[in-house]
């Protein structure tokens, strides 16, 4: 295949995946989950481990039990930022390094374009109900065990 031809196949792939995310009007379905526990803490994270999963996370969900999250797997380990478009739910996300130490925790308003990013390049974002990781003494510097089996919930 040409390079012409890749690049307009990876455009339309991209467009389409963008349009879904803007135009999210349902949750997505769950996704698998797994384990994931700070200190005493178990959480119940969905894992959004491919582009379309991480582009319409949490849009749409009306609700969340006080110990589930979502669990953002990016390809590269560079800067990330979220955003809060079609997110009915307040969140807090924590942006996690390659060895589940929480870099920085932000609270984001919903429906709202503001973008939340990690201080340091950052392989995860963990998303939970707003105000989880204050409620539970989690912070920067805290670790997450448990992250190393993300990938294999995919």
């Amino acid at each position: 295949m040409k390079f012409s031809a890749r690049l307009a196949l990876f455009l339309a792939s991209l467009a389409g995946a963008c349009s879904m995310a803007f135009a999210q009007q349902v949750p997505q379905p769950k996704l698998p989950t797994i384990d994931l526990q700070s200190g005493m803490y178990l959480i119940k994270a969905e894992v959004a481990g491919n582009y379309a999963t991480r582009m319409v996370g949490m849009m749409m969900r009306e609700k969340m039990a006080s110990n589930e999250g979502m669990l953002f797997l990016f390809p590269e380990k560079e800067k990330q930022c979220m955003w809060m478009k079609n997110t009915l739910l307040p969140l807090s996300v924590a942006f996690i390094d390659e060895n589940g130490v929480i870099l920085n925790i932000e609270d984001m308003k919903p429906q709202t374009e503001d973008s939340h990013c990690s201080v340091k390049p950052s392989p995860y974002a963990l998303e939970m109900n707003l105000g989880w990781f204050k409620q539970k003494g989690v912070k920067a510097g805290s670790k997450i065990l448990g992250i190393e089996k993300a990938g294999k919930a995919q």
